[in-house]
């Protein structure tokens, strides 16, 4: 049996490093999918590739040893965490395709995640249950990761726009960012817990300085969403601009990440922020009617790409 699913990237508009502190969170679901289909596998052994990452890696369905044929094996820790939870270990053959790239805050390891175990679940004739597959997802990430938030993975399962609140309770926001956000990201990758690890041992050296920071972060989450909800267009971006602000204080900024806010700013973002972990990676600029000039003076100096708005999660095709 055939069994194909895709589930979309995402990126963070506001939240992200307070919400390890169990503060809320915003995400929007973005336009850019992970399609994973899987196929029995006429071997005594499961391959798991992807001729758009260029890697391949073959799996003992006895023990789960992985044994990579070629590339790297970051992303496939994931798709075989999610064969380990939601497969009954029979040889299969599961093929990638991703149109985002990896380590630019675009939530991949959580869209590759989310569609695993989708395809997964319509491979064993299992109805789809999103919140389910969320929660699961959630879990492969935690054990791949040692530690990971929920948004993420949320966000791939469910599509649109997502609000986390401080104790971990998942909605959907009703508005519409369609033709508004660009994403630039750069060449250099942030390792996402090396940043969280940084955030902690600064916040636990400085506890009365940091956690006035975190607290501001939440503060701004909450009138983020009443912004989106109002449709209030200025609000919002001033918001944003005041998010990036504390994230440089909390160290997670760049001078790539700050130069590329900037340029969004003059090119006529009404907001632009780190999103993501940050130490390279990707801003994210709200810019309604502007997209193309801040698309185009970003691309002029890093990588760039306007984020559609997805409100479509995971789907089985």
């Amino acid at each position: 049996m055939n069994s194909t699913a895709s589930a979309p990237g995402k990126t963070i508009l506001f939240g992200e490093h307070a919400v390890v502190f169990g503060k809320p969170a915003i995400a929007v679901a973005v336009d850019k999918r992970a399609e994973i289909t899987i196929n029995k596998s006429q071997n005594q052994y499961t391959t798991i590739k992807s001729k758009d990452l260029d890697f391949l890696a073959e799996i003992n369905p006895d023990n789960y040893y992985l044994n990579l044929k070629k590339g790297k094996s970051g992303i496939i820790k994931y798709i075989l965490q999610s064969l380990l939870i939601n497969h009954d270990g029979s040889p299969l053959d599961v093929d990638l395709k991703l149109d985002m790239p990896i380590g630019a805050g675009l939530g991949s390891s959580a869209a590759v995640t989310v569609a695993t175990l989708a395809a997964l679940d319509n491979y064993h004739d299992k109805k789809i249950n999103i919140p389910q597959i969320a929660q699961k997802a959630h879990q492969v990430e935690i054990e791949v990761q040692g530690a990971a938030s929920p948004l993420d993975t949320a966000t791939s399962a469910y599509g649109g726009l997502i609000f986390l609140s401080g104790d971990g309770i998942v909605s959907i926001i009703k508005c519409d960012l369609e033709d508004s956000l660009v994403i630039g990201y750069t060449s250099s990758r942030g390792n996402t817990g090396e940043m969280v690890a940084g955030v902690r041992k600064r916040r636990d050296n400085n506890p009365e300085i940091m956690d006035p920071v975190i607290d501001s972060v939440a503060k701004i989450t909450e009138k983020a969403k009443k912004a989106l909800i109002n449709d209030n267009k200025n609000e919002l971006g001033e918001l944003m601009n005041i998010n990036h602000g504390l994230l440089d204080a909390m160290g997670v900024n760049t001078r790539d990440l700050s130069d590329m806010v900037y340029l969004a700013r003059t090119a006529g973002a009404s907001g632009s922020k780190i999103t993501g972990a940050g130490g390279g990676g990707s801003i994210i600029a709200y810019c309604p009617g502007k997209v193309n000039e801040v698309l185009g003076i970003l691309k002029q100096n890093e990588n760039a790409i306007k984020a559609d708005f997805a409100t479509e999660g995971v789907v089985v095709h």
